[in-house]
């Protein structure tokens, strides 16, 4: 007997596709063990005016997941979207090594939340929900030679705010405070299962 709120038994799983190409999105995907495809979104991750740091990691994430769902109408599609609040200033991915420095250098001894969006999309269903994590952490007060080994070992610039928690970054950080252990690392999974369970996907 299934409950109300879980997909019947007799309905077959929706295909399910990340609408990103990280590959740390994908290896957090991957420990559900649900077949999926990664397909890139074509969005404009700019910031508009004014924008906090929350409103833009949701607003990018609802807008990958609509760019993919609008090319596979029958799937559930997985968007999600990170950016790196410093005293209401976003910050994104660096890209290079000198810019990856002068984040480090200005988040050392702060309190960075790492706003965390998610937005599940089926456009046959019209399933379209979103949520978002923020994880609270403190930065040691670093030293330039500490930020400079850390950056030439784990060489983050495609991570928000210069910040790989799950290698050596984590020796960076003081304290990390959140509800879900992965979006610091950059997908939600508890709130992922949550929204692809209701979207149709079958996770057990």
């Amino acid at each position: 007997m299934t409950t109300a709120s879980d997909p019947s038994s007799d309905t077959p799983s929706r295909t399910l596709i990340l609408g990103s190409t990280s590959r740390y999105r994908h290896e957090l995907l991957s420990r559900l063990g649900v077949p999926f495809e990664a397909i890139a979104p074509n969005v404009d991750e700019t910031p508009r005016a004014g924008e906090k740091p929350a409103d833009l990691a949701l607003r990018l994430a609802i807008e990958k997941a609509r760019n993919v769902a609008q090319r596979h109408p029958q799937a559930v599609v997985i968007g999600s979207d990170q950016v790196a609040d410093l005293a209401g200033e976003p910050l994104g991915k660096p890209g290079t090594h000198e810019r990856a420095v002068a984040q480090l250098r200005r988040m050392r001894g702060q309190t960075v939340v790492f706003q965390t969006a998610l937005a599940v999309v089926c456009q046959a269903s019209g399933f379209e929900h979103s949520d978002i994590a923020a994880v609270r952490v403190v930065f040691r007060d670093l030293s330039d030679g500490e930020i400079e080994r850390y950056l030439r070992a784990e060489q983050p610039y495609d991570c928000a705010g210069s910040a790989k928690s799950e290698g050596l970054g984590i020796a960076l950080l003081e304290r990390i405070d959140n509800d879900d252990p992965t979006a610091l690392v950059g997908l939600p999974l508890i709130r992922t299962c949550r929204l692809i369970r209701a979207a149709g996907v079958k996770l057990l």
